[in-house]
C-alpha cells in the first residue's frame, strides 16, 4: 500500500523538477533531445532563438544545415514544418512533419501542430488521429494534446481552423 503514495510523490516531483527547469516556451514546440551537458550544435541553438523571434527565413537555412548534419533531429524537422506551415507551404510542411514523427511517433510538437494543419486542409479524423497520439504520449496531460484538443473543438464548432493568438 506503500508504493501508491511514493510512486505518487516521485511523479509530482519529476513535474515539479521539469516545470521549474524554466526552458523557454518556443513557438513551435520541440521535445529537445540535447543531452545535459552536450555541446549543442551552434547553428541548432541560433535556429531556435529564430524560431522564437518569428524568423522564420533566417530560421530555415540554418535548420536544412542541422538536418543535413543530424538527419535524426526530429526536433528541427518539426521546425520546418512548422516554419512552411506557418509560410503557407502545406506540401512541404506536411513532409517535415512525418520525416520528424517518422523518427520519433510520440514526438509532442510534431503531433500538435500536425493535427492543426490537418484541420486547415479539413481532416479533422486526421487531425484527431494525431490528439489520441498525444493522449498516449502525454501521461500526465500536456500544453500540446490541450492545444489541439481546444483546436478540434474550436473547429467542430465553426467548421474552419481557428489559430491561436500566438502563433
Amino acid at each position: 500500500m506503500m508504493r501508491i503514495p511514493a510512486i505518487l510523490a516521485l511523479a509530482g516531483a519529476i513535474t515539479l523538477g521539469g516545470a521549474l527547469a524554466g526552458a523557454p516556451a518556443l513557438a513551435a514546440q520541440s521535445d529537445e533531445r540535447e543531452a545535459v551537458g552536450t555541446p549543442e550544435d551552434p547553428n541548432w541553438s541560433a535556429a531556435k532563438r529564430l524560431v522564437a523571434a518569428r524568423d522564420y527565413d533566417g530560421a530555415a537555412p540554418l535548420l536544412r544545415q542541422v538536418v543535413a548534419a543530424d538527419p535524426k533531429n526530429a526536433d528541427a524537422f518539426n521546425y520546418l514544418g512548422y516554419i512552411n506551415s506557418r509560410n503557407g507551404e502545406t506540401d512541404a510542411a506536411l513532409r517535415y512533419y512525418r520525416q520528424a514523427l517518422a523518427i520519433k511517433p510520440s514526438h509532442r510538437g510534431a503531433n500538435e501542430y500536425l493535427g492543426e494543419l490537418y484541420l486547415k486542409l479539413g481532416d479533422l479524423p486526421a487531425a484527431e488521429a494525431r490528439l489520441k497520439v498525444l493522449d498516449d504520449a502525454c501521461f500526465f496531460g500536456c500544453s500540446e494534446y490541450t492545444q489541439l484538443k481546444k483546436a478540434i473543438a474550436d473547429y467542430k464548432t465553426t467548421g474552419t481552423f481557428v489559430p491561436r493568438k500566438d502563433g
